[in-house]
């Protein structure tokens, strides 16, 4: 015999049980082909009547002899302890009417529902814990009057270093051609051509990117007056897709998870995060190089809703349609 399990139910016995059902149902079910076959097949009226009341009457006694069986083992199954007592509510079962007074099936769904809501809220907690500062609000408050103010011109890098810094980007993508304007005085505006995919108008304080414009490749980008066009969106709505991604992933490369600590680890030492945000940026705009070969990591389709698939992960760089990456 099988051991019993702390649910109070033999599981061996309940398993017998099952396939005691399953017999039980295929007797019944030979009973109804017997009388749906009546009495045919028969040579002479005598014979037939003969053998269709000798199987028929076998029919019956498998039946009685499953059920039989059947009762006899669910004796042996045992009743299931309560995994959750309920005290004086359990008497709520005892109600004859279930239609008209579902309370305890309704108490039991609420209590299932309380548990994953506690089980949920405990892993949202530890994950926030994960990413939680050293400092509470409570300690950067009082210790803010401590603390000399950082002067915004720490931002302010020579227009000359921005350049090399740019210069250096451009040569680690030999497909992607990047020219720098500077039409209001340091500020720099970027022209990316990828390939012959598209160009990419990125506008730039010091390190810093503002924004991002994204145009085809045969689309124009220069205004009436010869100056770049940053504020005109795509006339093509995959590359008005590609905008709004590049728009999400400088919110995710320049304020990830902590934006209070990048930006404090920017202001002390702006040098190092400003070239990695630019960097990772530019790598992440360089794998639309194959904006209109690459099917879906996920659904394997080229095109969906006759648009290609126009997000990037901002880690693995796989594409994706923008519905697939939910």
């Amino acid at each position: 015999m099988a051991d019993v399990v702390n649910v109070g139910v033999n599981l061996d016995a309940f398993s017998h049980a099952i396939s005691g059902i399953q017999a039980l149902r295929s007797s019944v079910s030979r009973v109804f082909e017997s009388l749906k076959d009546g009495m045919k097949n028969r040579e002479t009226l005598e014979s037939r009547e003969k053998n269709f009341i000798s199987e028929f009457q076998d029919h019956l006694q498998a039946v009685n002899r499953d059920l039989n069986e059947l009762e006899r083992l669910s004796g042996l199954v045992g009743r299931p302890s309560e995994s959750h007592p309920l005290h004086n509510s359990g008497l709520l079962s005892l109600d004859p009417v279930q239609d008209k007074t579902p309370l305890y099936s309704q108490l039991l769904q609420a209590y299932k529902w309380s548990n994953k809501l506690q089980y949920h809220a405990g892993l949202a907690s530890s994950l926030l814990n994960q990413q939680s500062l050293k400092r509470s609000a409570n300690q950067m408050g009082a210790s803010a009057k401590r603390r000399p103010k950082v002067q915004p011109s720490t931002l302010v890098l020579p227009p000359q270093y921005v350049d090399d810094v740019i210069s250096r980007i451009g040569r680690m993508f030999p497909d992607m051609t990047i020219e720098l304007f500077r039409p209001n005085g340091t500020s720099a505006v970027l022209l990316v051509t990828l390939g012959k995919v598209l160009k990419a108008i990125v506008v730039m304080r010091s390190l810093f990117i503002d924004r991002t414009v994204v145009r085809g490749f045969n689309e124009n980008v220069y205004n009436e007056d010869g100056k770049l066009d940053i504020w005109t969106k795509s006339q093509y709505q995959v590359f008005q897709k590609v905008t709004d991604h590049a728009s999400t992933a400088l919110l995710h490369y320049q304020l990830p998870q902590m934006p209070d600590v990048v930006v404090r680890s920017f202001m002390v030492r702006h040098l190092p995060v400003c070239l990695f945000v630019v960097r990772s940026f530019m790598t992440w705009l360089r794998s639309y190089i194959k904006l209109f070969q690459s099917s879906c990591q996920r659904c394997g389709r080229f095109l969906q809703d006759g648009l290609p698939p126009t997000w990037r992960d901002f880690r693995t760089l796989e594409a994706f349609h923008d519905t697939c990456r939910m």
